[in-house]
């Protein structure tokens, strides 16, 4: 059958139509393009992402979870791959490369720029948590002698990134000022960037970790931050947005260390991974149980002739695990945010005590009143009360206490310490209650 040149045009105007639609609905929706986007097979998405505008990739690639996004960057093709890996803040582009196999990595690497490839495995080569991955080396550097209107010919050419300062360095690259974006627009072009430039507030090491980084740039109350080395040259800077999505993720992670989950696993991440990383910490907590366990064998006798206490054995021991989490949680974040140190110990230690007693206290009246409409037993209702008071004082202790001798055994104090802590509470709980209930037997 033959199509005549009427229907061609009006096929090649409703593609064209369809392909205009396409490119808008990215642009204007990138969040929902994206769920919609999801719904495809990786090679799909690739191939449809391909064919758009490089601005309409990069208004989308963000809405796309981190598991898809690490898919569909192999599969694009070298421009597209190499435009969205320019676009990405620096730190970013180094953390999502490394997330990507040997292979996969090694043609982006080879897609971008030979210096700044360079730069990227600079990066990734420092410690992880440190300033050294968070900083983008890609900062504009002009010497004293460079003009205003220099500099502005510069930034407009930095169309792929926002840029809020300027760096003035000599020509060893020691940092000598900052210019803001603002000054320099509000200059007079011939003005020398010596006469603009002000002194940092502000400097960070590389080694540094980023809690420290965190709290110059609260302190201070800064955007940006400027990273040199030991000699004083300027590496690089940390940018406030970078630093705050890196943070907010760090969070998350340490939720997942807390009970030992390792901080690189994600919700979709291969069952194989997931069961390599979990499975050595659940032994541990086996182990721990049946330490716990082995306290209660202990006072087997007592619990025998008493049945009750077994009943009430999880009650001690719950309310001695929440005071411990919550003393841990408050201490945790302490450390992180640089409120306290190892060294105020013993007044963390000492607030602990002060609330472990006057919780346990309120705790254990309600407690005491409960057991004793359940048991009418006065003696019962007098132990679980002691026992109660006792565990979450011992309780408040570990909890402030981990925290703070991982960090002084130089440990991420949120690694697994959940499990650590509820060892101790238990053992706390049941030794205090079968303990007690073992002394005061005559009254039961």
């Amino acid at each position: 059958m033959m199509v005549d040149a009427s229907q061609t045009t009006n096929i090649q105007i409703d593609n064209i139509a369809i392909i205009q639609l396409s490119q808008r609905f990215l642009l204007d929706y990138p969040k929902e393009a994206a769920t919609v986007l999801e719904s495809y097979s990786p090679e799909e998405a690739a191939q449809i992402l391909s064919e758009q505008p490089v601005s309409s990739l990069i208004r989308i690639w963000n809405f796309f979870p981190p598991h898809y996004a690490d898919q569909l960057l192999p599969l694009l093709n070298d421009n597209a791959q190499k435009q969205l890996l320019l676009s990405m803040d620096s730190p970013d582009c180094a953390q999502t490369l490394n997330r990507l196999s040997p292979e996969n990595k090694k043609r982006c690497f080879d897609n971008l720029p030979e210096d700044y490839a360079n730069d990227l495995k600079n990066l990734l080569a420092y410690p992880e948590r440190t300033a050294g991955q968070m900083m983008d080396p890609r900062v504009i550097r002009l010497h004293p002698e460079s003009t205003a209107d220099d500099a502005l010919k510069l930034l407009r050419q930095q169309k792929l990134k926002p840029i809020r300062k300027v760096f003035v360095v000599d020509n060893s690259q020691q940092l000598l000022g900052i210019v803001d974006i603002t000054a320099l627009a509000l200059s007079e072009g011939s003005e020398l960037l010596q006469q603009l430039a002000l002194p940092p507030r502000a400097l960070i090491s590389p080694f540094d970790s980023l809690d420290e980084v965190a709290e110059q740039l609260t302190q201070f109350k800064l955007e940006t931050l400027p990273v040199i080395d030991i000699n004083g040259k300027l590496l690089g800077a940390i940018q406030h947005p970078s630093l705050l999505r890196t943070l907010q993720d760090n969070s998350l992670t340490d939720i997942q260390a807390m009970v030992g989950v390792s901080r690189e696993e994600r919700a979709l991440s291969k069952a194989f991974f997931a069961i390599k990383k979990r499975l050595p910490w659940m032994e541990i907590n086996l182990v721990t149980a049946f330490v716990a366990a082995s306290v209660v064998a202990i006072f087997e006798d007592t619990i025998a002739k008493f049945t009750a206490l077994a009943v009430l054995l999880p009650v001690v021991a719950g309310q001695s695990g929440n005071a411990g989490a919550q003393a841990q949680a408050v201490t945790i974040r302490g450390l992180a945010l640089k409120e306290i140190t190892v060294r105020n110990w013993l007044r963390i230690l000492c607030k602990e005590i002060n609330i472990g007693i006057v919780n346990g206290i309120a705790i254990a009246l309600t407690t005491a009143i409960g057991v004793y409409f359940w048991s009418s037993s006065i003696g019962l209702s007098l132990v679980i009360a002691i026992a109660m008071v006792i565990s979450m004082v011992m309780a408040g202790m570990a909890g402030a206490i981990v925290p703070i001798v991982l960090t002084k055994l130089g440990q991420d104090p949120a690694q697994s310490s959940s499990i650590i802590l509820t060892t101790i509470t238990d053992i706390a709980g049941f030794m205090s209650f079968l303990g007690i209930a073992s002394l005061l037997s005559t009254l039961l």
